[in-house]
């Protein structure tokens, strides 16, 4: 099996490959290096990313290496939770219920604790182009009424049952 080699410095014969055939490939505009026939590929493979312009390439590259980040979380622990901004609000609430039972610096530590995790759905409404404080005081509302499964649904523009829509996410990427 091939070894990805980080540097060139540790490239050994041991982690060369073997290719039937290695040619350039015309792709749009420019020219890109086709690799076929690779004999014990083993499990790594290479992405091009092509966009129109520098910033359609940046925004490609980030949005691919935050899914494969999402999978290296799934991989690590395999548990899934519900997502659209439902879990941290539902523990913000719970945290804010637990802080007015206590007093002093530990009661303002969990208080604003609880507040800051009401970043997420803030953000989450934001990015989706909704108006954050009436999504995210109807989201509290919710909560409020017993629904913990209940998020932001940014294709609908509302608040909906995650569970239902089937809107997961890793439980490493809220909990890291």
């Amino acid at each position: 099996h091939l070894q990805p080699v980080a540097h060139v410095d540790s490239m050994t014969p041991e982690k060369l490959g073997y290719a039937k055939l290695v040619r350039e490939v015309q792709c749009g505009n420019s020219k890109i290096v086709q690799v076929s026939g690779i004999e014990n590929m083993g499990r790594t493979v290479s992405v091009v990313v092509r966009g129109s312009n520098k910033l359609v390439v940046e925004e490609a590259d980030r949005s691919l290496h935050d899914a494969l980040c999402v999978i290296r979380c799934l991989v690590q622990k395999r548990f899934l939770i519900v997502g659209g901004g439902a879990p941290e609000i539902e523990m913000s609430q719970k945290l804010g219920y637990w802080a007015r039972t206590l007093t002093g610096m530990d009661a303002v530590c969990v208080k604003a604790f609880a507040e800051a995790l009401e970043v997420i759905p803030y953000t989450l409404a934001e990015n989706a182009g909704l108006n954050p404080i009436e999504i995210v005081t109807e989201l509290r509302n919710v909560h409020t009424a017993g629904n913990a499964y209940h998020g932001i649904n940014v294709r609908k523009g509302t608040i909906s049952d995650m569970k239902d829509e089937n809107v997961l996410q890793p439980m490493l990427v809220t909990s890291s």
